[in-house]
């Protein structure tokens, strides 16, 4: 045998890790600081679609919006969760690896901490002289008197033969450990939240009601824990909505405000009570919020099919389309309509005015001069017996709208329609008029057990962050002989030296005081 051979045999192999050598690595390295904090940043950074992308739980008429105005874009939002960012798979397994790293870096921080507390402040060195912070003093205090001072100004002391030992700052500490409490305890309520509340989003238009019950909602987002019985049974009525614009300047249009006045009543039975529900402001009952989050026209239509008989009349929430001039898309639908079903493609113009083209446009989102455009006018099935889902502010099924035989399209009505005005269908299959304008609110209704917990929990992190960058770690030693008494200190806490100093300054000067000039 050679002597590579020799040498080949000889060589230690490397020895593999192992299936639970990975899972150490793995649970050390979730456990750690560094992970913590980065999934601490993940996180925060995965709320962040939610306030830029509409959610469906809280604007669901942005949503159909968006579908409407680019299909593309927003199935892509919705094939990532973005519309659904808070309740999306990627947000919960940040939010679970987050809470078990919280939990894997408290309880080996507690358990030292709670060590660190027994143990009694380290006995003075030798030499006193070598520490950062150094002075001596002639005369001054025995070791009692010594050890009595400092524990006045808040220090743990420790005596032995002719030395104290002091230290101070375990608050620090304190807040570190109570910092990470905090999140988890924040963690820990969201998800008691999510568990045990519920949101619903609701529409209602003026002259309406509502009822808290699961049928009322548009959208209802119960955590798995929430029955239909959990539901507080409270109602309300839509009296009137009012909303204030800038009429002059720059900004005229901008809206400055805008209220529900409702009637109250908490419960079944109970008596009404009149409330002025403002965004922010939102109406409180027995813990369940209804907030006030948009609103919307609902002009007033009335429907005469080809048979002469009523098919519909009733209000229509249009989707807004132009923010500034509150110009907004309705789609009005006739089923029962005789001998073939209507549908309308409607434009709703608050201040129509004439433009030069002859075309109409809104020039104030208030409802001064309000006209509906009749953008088509259709007949055939719109599919609403189909048994599927449909928008209320989508006409058909996109296959079932080539099928439509258009009655009416937008340029052969020469003008809009105003308030009692009516348009006369071709063939004699009916009639269109616009019979008056109310407005909508969207509603979110949210029951949160969470919430004060939540609260709570983010004032400590607060406080505990504060104590944490603020408090200072430092040990002090006095070694009293020969009627010198020397005096040593430093800090543990890394850039904290200048600001011991003065505190170092002022422990000689009380040490080396007399006995009459202590307070």
């Amino acid at each position: 045998m050679t002597v590579d051979e020799l040498r080949k045999q000889e060589a230690p192999k490397p020895a593999g890790l192992g299936a639970v050598g990975w899972l150490r690595w793995a649970w050390r390295t979730l456990t750690s600081m560094k992970t913590a904090l980065i999934l601490l940043f993940l996180f925060a950074l995965a709320s962040v679609p939610g306030s830029l992308v509409p959610q469906r739980g809280v604007e669901p008429e942005r949503v159909a919006q968006l579908y409407q105005s680019d299909p593309t874009l927003a199935e892509w939002y919705d094939r990532f969760q973005l519309f659904d960012v808070f309740s999306s798979v990627w947000f919960a397994a940040i939010y679970l690896l987050l809470f078990t790293s919280l939990i894997g870096c408290i309880i080996p921080r507690t358990t030292t901490y709670l060590r660190e507390l027994r143990r009694r402040p380290p006995a003075a060195p030798r030499n006193l002289s070598r520490l950062p912070h150094f002075s001596s003093v002639t005369g001054g205090p025995t070791v009692e008197a010594a050890a009595a001072r400092l524990r006045r100004r808040g220090f743990r002391v420790e005596t032995g033969d002719g030395w104290v030992a002091a230290e101070k700052g375990y608050l620090r500490e304190t807040g570190n450990l109570l910092f990470h409490i905090a999140l988890l305890g924040l963690l820990v309520a969201v998800g008691f939240g999510s568990l045990y509340g519920y949101r619903g989003n609701v529409l209602v238009v003026e002259g309406d009601g509502f009822a808290n019950t699961v049928a009322a909602y548009d959208r209802y987002l119960p955590g798995s824990q929430v029955s239909a019985e959990s539901l507080e049974p409270f109602s309300f009525q839509l009296d009137r909505f009012e909303t204030t614009y800038q009429v002059e300047g720059e900004k005229r249009g901008q809206e400055l405000d805008y209220s529900a006045y409702l009637k109250v009543s908490d419960a079944p039975g109970a008596p009404e009570r009149d409330y002025e529900l403002k965004v922010n402001e939102p109406l409180e009952i027995n813990g369940t919020q209804t907030y006030l989050i948009g609103h919307g026209y609902a002009p007033e239509f009335r429907v005469t099919d080809g048979k002469g008989q009523v098919a519909f009349e009733g209000a229509v929430p249009c989707l807004i389309e132009d923010k500034v001039s509150m110009t907004s898309g309705c789609v009005v639908k006739a089923p029962d309509a005789r001998p073939a079903q209507l549908g309308f493609l409607l434009r709703f113009l608050p201040t129509s005015v004439p433009l030069t083209d002859g075309s109409h446009a809104s020039a104030f989102p208030g409802a001064l001069q309000p006209e509906v455009q009749v953008v088509g006018a259709f007949s055939g099935d719109l599919g609403v017996r189909s048994g599927q889902p449909q928008s209320v502010y989508e006409l058909a099924p996109p296959e079932l709208m080539k099928k439509l035989d258009p009655l009416v399209m937008g340029t052969s009505v020469p003008k809009p329609l105003a308030v009692g005005q009516s348009l006369d269908l071709p063939g004699g299959a009916g009639k269109l008029e616009f019979t008056g304008v109310r407005e909508w609110m969207t509603l979110q209704v949210a029951y949160d057990p969470g919430r004060l917990p939540a609260l709570l929990a983010a004032a400590v992190a607060t406080v505990s962050i504060a104590l944490s960058l603020t408090v200072r770690r430092r040990r002090v030693w006095v070694r009293v002989g020969d009627g010198v008494v020397e005096v040593g200190g430093l800090t543990r806490t890394e850039g904290s030296a200048a600001g011991f100093a003065e505190e170092f300054a002022d422990i000689v000067k009380v040490l080396s005081a007399g006995d009459k000039d202590v307070r």
